[in-house]
């Protein structure tokens, strides 16, 4: 499937935008790169809504999964 460029340019913008817009999430990631990556760990996400409804998931991080993570980590450097 190919990428269409002027997608990839609009979504490099928006990801900006959220950057400036949420500061911490991006250093939060970071931090979690550098130190919680590795396999056996636990990532949990919780959404809560206006209304007060709430979503959790996790999902425990494997071998693959943390290669994953390297990879994408490698594109962004």
């Amino acid at each position: 499937m190919a990428m269409n460029p002027m997608m990839l340019m609009k979504l490099k913008e928006r990801l900006g935008i959220f950057q400036n817009q949420h500061p911490k999430f991006q250093m939060f990631l970071q931090a979690v790169g550098n130190q919680a990556i590795e396999t056996g760990t636990i990532i949990e996400v919780k959404v809560t809504r206006p209304d007060g409804k709430e979503m959790v998931t996790n999902i425990r991080l494997t071998e693959e999964d943390v290669e994953t993570a390297r990879m994408l980590s490698d594109i962004q450097q």
